[in-house]
């Protein structure tokens, strides 16, 4: 049977990593997990005992396609909370994860052949599914100084329909401030091209809060999820926010791209929303682990770091070390048993001399990994200074 040309996506190398360190943990090793994008803590006890209260209550079948009101309302109310932003409910759209809200937004915004700008080092399946999609992902390197995170003069004269944007990042953890989103946001409009602002890891900052685009334009598509900060990345549940002309537009498309969001997702995420204290700690352990991080790798030998503003990521530049970032990484699971990510995923050009660090574990875990890679980098120099 034929396959459509646009079936010819990457493979995602992350999950490849999972599945060998599976494999070696199911030979008997201990693998310490750097590699997931993952919070190590599940979902909240609020939402739990709130969705076992539904399920007695009744079947959960399908919702609107829009999502719970209760839920858009709370969503929206969040917003006045988090940032000072008045947000009318009808603008948030629930949505099957933020992957469901990237092909919702990308199928309501571009015609096949567009082109849409996305930062590199950047989440590798905005690439993919906009191929998927027939579109054309126009990768934007952006450099050291700008805190790898693009800036205007990165897509001048490139002749795009659309940029994305994520702050914080994945897989830098940088994030934007109110000047350079907003930079961005008007030079994006100065060319006509729509503007996505991914901020999926809202909620995760260390040391400033998080911009969203909505404190600077309505004249955007944001795109968040229950994941990161809420823990729930298996429920599959998160949302977009849209300007009001574009609800409807976006409503039909999911009406039949996915009829609905899970409706037991959407009572857990309703629930999480106010299980603070339990989120807050999840935090506060983040934190400590960031701290950790920030000290360890540069003592192990990963000294040329990106600033983890936000999410639970160090992007580190390896190549000092590796002209050839997979092998690398298989080379520490193999000796050192702790799993990381190769920078190919995030930066196709560059990512051979990256790697990707997750510090989304538990505080014993990523203390035990960061003992780990001390030992295998000591070992290692100590073999190349003899060989």
């Amino acid at each position: 049977m034929r396959n459509s040309t646009r079936s010819g996506v990457d493979p995602f190398i992350v999950m490849d990593v999972m599945e060998a360190a599976r494999r070696a943990e199911e030979a008997g090793r201990h693998i310490i997990h750097m590699e997931v994008g993952q919070p190590g803590t599940g979902a909240p006890q609020g939402a739990l005992d709130a969705l076992a209260h539904a399920m007695r209550q009744g079947p959960l079948g399908y919702t609107v396609a829009l999502g719970l009101p209760a839920l858009r309302q709370r969503i929206a109310r969040m917003y006045g909370e988090w940032y000072d932003v008045d947000l009318n409910p009808e603008r948030v759209v629930i949505t099957p994860g933020s992957s469901g809200g990237f092909l919702l937004a990308f199928t309501a915004l571009f015609d096949s052949g567009d082109r849409v700008g996305i930062g590199a080092p950047g989440y590798p399946s905005y690439r993919q599914i906009l191929r998927a999609l027939g579109l054309v992902p126009v990768d934007l390197p952006t450099a050291p100084e700008n805190r790898l995170q693009p800036v205007p003069r990165d897509f001048d004269g490139l002749d795009l329909q659309g940029l994305m944007v994520a702050s914080p990042a994945n897989p830098t953890g940088t994030m934007l401030d109110h000047a350079a989103m907003g930079a961005l946001i008007e030079a994006a409009q100065a060319q006509g091209a729509s503007f996505i602002s991914d901020e999926i890891y809202h909620g995760l900052e260390y040391e400033a809060k998080a911009v969203t685009a909505l404190e600077l334009t309505d004249e955007c598509y944001v795109i968040n999820s229950f994941s990161k900060y809420f823990s729930m990345t298996g429920w599959r549940v998160g949302w977009m926010v849209v300007p009001e002309n574009q609800v409807r537009v976006v409503e039909r498309i999911a009406q039949n791209m996915f009829i609905c969001a899970p409706h037991a997702s959407q009572v857990a995420a309703l629930a999480a929303m106010d299980c603070e204290d339990e989120l807050q700690g999840n935090l506060a352990v983040y934190r400590r682990n960031r701290d950790l991080m920030l000290k360890g790798l540069p003592e192990a030998g990963f000294t040329n770091i990106a600033p983890p503003d936000g999410a639970f990521y160090v992007y580190a530049d390896v190549s000092d070390l590796t002209d050839d970032s997979r092998a690398f990484a298989a080379e520490i699971l193999d000796t050192a048993g702790v799993a990381v990510t190769p920078g190919l995923d995030f930066d196709p050009m560059r990512g051979h001399t990256t790697l990707r660090f997750s510090y989304a574990r538990s505080t014993e875990d990523i203390e035990q990994g960061l003992e780990r890679l001390r030992s295998f980098m000591a070992d290692r120099q100590a073999a190349q200074k003899s060989a």
